[in-house]
């Protein structure tokens, strides 16, 4: 657990507390996290020799291509390419042992299909967040009233909850733990369910004049709710 963490674990649950539009507070931070990743990579980061190394062999996925590739430093994105692409050009040759089969370009096609540089590093930190939320509830006698009124965590961030609670906290806690996180979630579906049920009637003519209550967005609220509210 990184103690860095905890002004930001704590900035994000009060302002979710506080305001329910900002969502999952984990979302926020995931966002958070992402956004400092990426202003780095095509910033300051870009000309380092020890993250050229990791970006020519990790390469990045489509969505953090596209979220670069918007951020209106194309230089930075084509010096970054340039460098990828070169090493990519000796890696994918079928050549050696076993060449004319393809096995060379399959794996590290493979290998690279399945990372990138960005996600890689966010996933380290986020998850030292979780954990850092976990900390604080069992350290900081003011964070599990924040916990509690958080306006719902969406299912992934729920489960990671969960989990971190479990390899953190001692059999005597735990439950109490995943009673109150469970609390925050059950409550935010039972309102879900009602809102996308509304939603639902609405299209139907007998219900044509009744109002839309709070269903106008239970759709949207629903994506987020089941697969988080991230770019990818």
């Amino acid at each position: 657990m990184d103690v860095n963490f905890t002004i930001p674990v704590n900035e994000a649950f009060e302002a979710s507390a506080a305001d329910p539009t900002c969502g999952c507070p984990l979302c926020a931070l995931y966002r958070k996290l992402e956004e400092n990743e990426l202003d780095l990579i095509l910033g300051a980061s870009m000309m380092e020799p020890d993250v050229r190394i990791r970006t020519n062999k990790e390469g990045f996925c489509r969505t953090h291509y596209d979220m670069m590739f918007v951020r209106k430093n194309r230089l930075g994105m084509a010096l970054t390419l340039e460098s990828h692409l070169s090493e990519l050009s000796s890696e994918i040759r079928d050549k050696g042992l076993g060449s004319g089969q393809g096995n060379r370009p399959i794996k590290r096609i493979t290998d690279l299909e399945g990372s990138c540089y960005v996600c890689k590093r966010i996933k380290r930190n986020f998850e030292n967040m979780v954990d850092t939320a976990v900390y604080l509830w069992q350290t900081d006698e003011e964070f599990p009233p924040k916990l509690k009124a958080q306006p719902y965590f969406c299912l992934p961030h729920y489960r990671m909850l969960l989990e971190y609670g479990q390899h953190r906290l001692g059999k005597k806690r735990q439950p109490e733990f995943a009673k109150q996180c469970s609390s925050v979630v059950e409550g935010y579906l039972e309102e879900l369910q009602k809102d996308v049920s509304w939603f639902c009637k609405k299209f139907d003519y007998r219900y044509e004049e009744e109002p839309w209550y709070n269903s106008k967005d239970a759709v949207e609220r629903a994506f987020k709710f089941l697969r988080s509210d991230l770019h990818n």
